[in-house]
Order: structure tokens, then sequence, then C-alpha cells
């Protein structure tokens, strides 16, 4: 499952053996490729060109166009959904605000304190959950403004740990 958005909407596509799932709507198009970058499609009668204009792994984006319309278009893999779930939404390039815990568990060590500069990737804390050690990192560059938790110490789900 991942998500795209396409002009501020966004939609939850799943891909369940051969069939594809929009917003839990079965599609049923009928679909050819015309080449590497272009595909012919039908659907309720209608025929359509899909062509990718361009594609960037790095910021996971697209650019198509369907007919005469260009759209610029995100993806969100189940990854970034749970990041987002997690509190890292939004890192990319907007200002980072703060770490939640992803689920409830137990700090074993802290890697930050206030005022420290953080690079993208680096570790923050070690989170023990179900017996297994998470490291959290940084999702982005930031400036730790507040640790909200302390070694041994109980979290849970959803729970504020560092504040940037």
């Amino acid at each position: 499952m991942f998500s795209v958005s396409l002009q501020n909407t966004t939609y939850t596509v799943e891909k369940n053996k051969e069939q594809l799932v929009i917003n839990q709507d079965l599609i049923n198009w009928d679909l050819q490729w015309v080449d590497e970058n272009r595909i012919h499609l039908v659907k309720n009668g209608k025929s359509f060109e899909a062509e990718l204009i361009s594609l960037d792994h790095q910021t996971k984006s697209l650019k198509i166009r369907l007919g005469h319309q260009t759209a610029e278009i995100q993806i969100k893999d189940q990854f970034d959904i749970l990041l987002e779930k997690m509190g890292f939404a939004g890192s990319g390039g907007s200002h980072l605000k703060e770490v939640k815990a992803p689920m409830p568990g137990l700090i074993l060590d802290l890697k930050v304190k206030p005022g420290d500069q953080v690079k993208k990737g680096d570790v923050l804390l070690i989170l023990e959950a179900m017996k297994m050690e998470n490291i959290i990192k940084a999702p982005g560059d930031a400036q730790v403004k507040d640790v909200k938790v302390s070694v041994k110490q109980s979290v849970e789900k959803n729970q504020v740990l560092i504040q940037f």
C-alpha cells in the first residue's frame, strides 16, 4: 500500500494480486504500454494516454502528462506513512518540530541533550520495545530544544520524546 498526493488530494493505492484499489474502490482499467514512458488506458469507454515526464527517486516525486494536463505527484510508501505517524512528517523541507514514540517501550539510552545540533540520520535515542532495541534517528537537520524523556523511563505510543 502507498499514498499518492496529487494537487492537494491524497489517494491510498493498494495492489492486491493483479487488481488495483484506490481509496478502497476497485479500479478496472484496460491498460496497454505504448513505450517505456507512455501508457494507453481505457476507463468507462474513454481513451487516455499518460506519459511519464520525469521521476525523482530522491524526493519520491514524478511528473506525468495525461492528455493535455501535466501533474506533479508525491508518492509515500508504507515507510513514509509510518514515519508520519511517528511524528517525522514534513522533515523533507519544512521545519522539524518533534519526534514521537513509534510504539510503547523503555528508553535505554539518550544520545542527545538540549542545544545539540543533529543532522539527518544521527542517532537520537534507543527505545526497547517487544524485547528489541529500536534506534530512533533524526529525520532531518535540527537543534534539540528539549528532551522530554530520561533513561529507563517507560513511554507510550505517540508520546513526544524530543522537541526541536
